[in-house]
């Protein structure tokens, strides 16, 4: 990076446009800026409000990158402090799906801001370290949580990260919301040929500042719209969910009863099986005494057999004699 190159002054000094300036330009170079503008404003005679941006403190690395990142992408931190005022109303209304939805989304989007943050600063020359990192997801998330905050954010002229405990608001201590202000004006000074110049360069800031306002709003309209869409579309999700839910319950009942049947029949045949087999080991000892009994009984007719037969030989022979 460059050593900062002090912009050509074709007027007086304006303090906003000087801060907003300074806290644009990297930590290292804020040094060298707020006192070339110091120099600017001396050299306008207006030494009141050179004080003022000698009295500029300079940022943090993650306040710069937070400053830096609203510089690039406001639209989106508007988008996250517009979801961090819908989670804060969520909180009386909704129920816990859908909040755990918006705090789903909410999670993301901080996530996606922070290395959006970081891409932002690198191609600045400035890595970010991962305790930076949480710094600046702790900044967004405070803006989240907290209007003030927000506020402070959106300025774009953050001197040190912000921090919060909780949804619904900042806890505990308050952040210290170090924004640099519009200095109380200046005693009137002796009107110069410069002064209509001055006057006209105010109008044109402000109407400048005006449209700024009628985009913001109409930005702001599109973005609450949209908002409300996807609220929409998180309640058809909980309702589908629901009633998945409750048609498995149906089912997993449906499945219990069925269970119940089966395991009482299977303790009946169960049963049944116990008795066949006390009734199959009776029938097969009587089946043994059987069997001892057919032997005998054979073995009996046998000798009866062979008995008639010798009686009927004998018969025979004294017959023929």
């Amino acid at each position: 990076m460059g050593s900062f190159t002090p912009a050509v002054q074709s007027g007086p000094v304006e303090l906003d446009d000087v801060a907003d300036e300074l806290y644009a330009v990297p930590p290292e170079e804020f040094v060298a800026a707020r006192s070339a503008r110091v120099d600017d404003a001396r050299a306008d005679g207006d030494r009141a409000l050179a004080r003022t941006i000698g009295s500029l403190p300079k940022p943090s690395t993650a306040a710069w990158v937070v400053n830096l990142l609203v510089r690039s992408h406001r639209e989106e931190i508007e988008g996250l402090i517009e979801l961090g005022g819908l989670l804060r109303e969520a909180q009386e209304s909704l129920a816990g799906d859908e909040l755990r939805a918006l705090n789903t989304q909410r999670g993301k989007l901080l996530a996606a801001l922070t290395r959006q943050a970081a891409a932002g600063a690198r191609e600045q020359g400035h890595p970010v370290s991962t305790a930076v990192a949480n710094q600046v997801e702790d900044t967004l998330r405070a803006a989240m949580a907290d209007p003030e905050a927000g506020e402070a954010v959106l300025a774009g002229r953050l001197t040190s990260p912000l921090s919060y405990s909780g949804m619904g608001g900042v806890t505990g201590m308050r952040p210290q919301l170090r924004v640099v202000r519009e200095p109380a004006p200046a005693p009137a000074r002796r009107r110069t040929a410069g002064d209509g110049d001055r006057r006209a360069r105010e109008q044109e800031r402000r109407d400048r500042e005006e449209a700024a306002r009628r985009e913001a709003e109409e930005r702001h309209r599109r973005e609450v719209a949209e908002a409300r869409e996807e609220l929409a579309a998180a309640e058809s999700l909980a309702e589908e969910t629901a009633a998945r839910a409750a048609e498995e319950r149906d089912r997993a009942g449906e499945l219990d009863e069925r269970h119940e049947e089966l395991r009482a029949r299977v303790e009946e045949l169960t049963a049944e099986l116990a008795r066949a087999e006390e009734e199959a080991t009776e029938v097969a000892a009587e089946l043994r005494r059987a069997e001892r009994h057919r032997t005998t009984a054979e073995r009996q007719a046998r000798d009866a057999a062979a008995a008639r037969d010798r009686a009927e030989a004998r018969l025979h022979g004294l017959e023929d004699g």
